[in-house]
């Protein structure tokens, strides 16, 4: 028996509320005053008229499945009706491990597109974009599929092969990406020195222990030498456990809230707030954000730049500002539902508007402009050393390395270097001052 087609999804999806919702009688539905009882005949007709006169015979248990995930993808991108597997595929994710292409996606408009591709992956390695559409999986047209039945296409044993069809903006014609599946290992921080003083932490996920990972990157560049500055990476970085992203925020805060969320039901407003404890006593901190920075990431991002803590810089960040909650149907069915909207600490929602950074700076290939070498006194036959030569030829070839590789990581650390020099100076000058008086 053919699968029945995703075109039918939406329909269903309306049809599933009359088998859901039982009406005994018109009495009662006037009662509750909740149940549109023409619009419940009109569905009751279209489902016995797909149930007696589609071109193949589909039972009811498989209908009513279809109209479960129709129903559920009309709501939001994001919630969306979970298998067995589509559950297990879930945990692999949040745990770090799993096997497929590396890459979070989310529904718009009813086509795949691309969150961001995670780090190490061969999403990543292909060249994927945040904000492209996937047209095709293996030349099936990805449009009208739900978001599991894309991801479960996408998923598959290490080794094997699958060709994407992409849209991106600002290319006329889609083109083709032939991908290898592997065994996605998300390490989810990574810590390492930009210069003497100037630490970087890299976030590529919110996993259930990316707090205590964060926690642990900072005392291992603490106890190596005396932090200065410290940029902290969120770019491209999906989301994931909102509690991992309030213990993230919570490391370079004193006390506050970090975010809230407000929701229909009473369970789903909620407040939380940061512990007083920031463990790096209040050095500077600039966090990169770009359109793949959604989820958990915004919320750090909002909540560090509320309390005026970090300086954001990069481009305007993606723009999910919603809760996702599982909702078990049975042992082996869940639903994934939108139960609630975020907001920063401020009261800003990040939904669909994603953060703004304090300073945007886009992603760019620079080059350094060839001038002619004007000879210095270091030029000169029997010149003087300089005792401090060495090291200020590894600070030159450091900055020169990323500003070519990276040009938004290079303008942070320059930041974070003038932020210390304006602050060693005000310190120098008022212990001048106070020498005098």
């Amino acid at each position: 028996m053919r699968r029945l087609s995703p075109l039918y999804q939406p329909l269903a999806g309306l049809l599933a509320a009359i088998t859901l919702v039982v009406v005994t009688s018109t009495a009662l539905a006037k009662e509750q005053g909740a149940i549109p009882l023409d619009e419940l005949r009109t569905f009751a007709e279209v489902y016995n008229q797909i149930r007696e006169g589609y071109v193949e015979e589909i039972d009811d248990s498989t209908l009513l499945e279809y109209a479960i995930q129709g129903m559920l993808m009309g709501l939001d991108p994001h919630s969306m009706y979970m298998t067995r597997d589509a559950f297990k595929s879930l945990q692999d994710t949040t745990k770090g491990e799993f096997s497929g292409l590396g890459i979070e996606v989310g529904m718009e408009n009813g086509y795949v597109k691309v969150i961001s591709p995670i780090d190490g992956s061969p999403a990543e390695a292909a060249g994927l974009q945040s904000g492209d559409i996937i047209l095709k999986l293996d030349n099936v047209p990805a449009k009208g599929m739900s978001l599991n039945e894309a991801i479960d296409i996408m998923r598959g044993p290490k080794g094997s092969n699958i060709d994407l069809t992409i849209g991106r903006t600002g290319q006329s014609q889609p083109f083709e990406v032939k991908l290898v599946r592997d065994t996605i290992k998300v390490a989810s921080v990574r810590e390492r020195w930009l210069e003497n003083g100037y630490g970087y932490i890299r976030v590529a996920q919110f996993q259930r222990r990316t707090g205590t990972d964060v926690r642990e990157a900072l005392q291992k560049l603490q106890s190596e030498e005396k932090l200065k500055g410290l940029v902290l990476d969120l770019r491209n970085n999906p989301g994931g456990i909102l509690r991992s992203s309030v213990d993230v925020a919570s490391l370079f805060l004193n006390g506050g809230t970090v975010v809230y969320t407000e929701g229909r039901v009473e369970d789903a407003d909620v407040s939380y707030s940061a512990d007083p404890l920031d463990i790096t006593d209040g050095i500077p901190i600039v966090v990169l954000i770009n359109q793949g920075s959604a989820s958990a990431s915004e919320i750090v991002a909002g909540a560090l730049q509320d309390h005026s803590r970090a300086v954001i810089m990069g481009t305007e960040s993606f723009g999910k500002g919603s809760v996702q909650t599982v909702l078990p149907l049975s042992d082996s069915r869940a639903i994934k539902l939108t139960t609630a909207l975020y907001f920063t600490p401020n009261g800003r929602s990040i939904q669909a508007e994603g953060i703004v950074p304090d300073i945007l700076v886009e992603r760019a290939t620079v080059t350094a402009l060839n001038t002619r070498r004007q000879v210095k006194e270091a030029d000169l036959s029997g010149h003087l050393d300089n005792a401090n030569q060495k090291n200020r030829d590894d600070v030159r070839r450091a900055s020169s390395g990323l500003l070519s590789s990276d040009n938004q990581l290079y303008e942070a650390l320059a930041l974070l270097k003038g932020i210390n020099i304006l602050g060693m100076r005000r310190d120098s000058n008022a212990s001048a001052v106070a020498g005098e008086s």
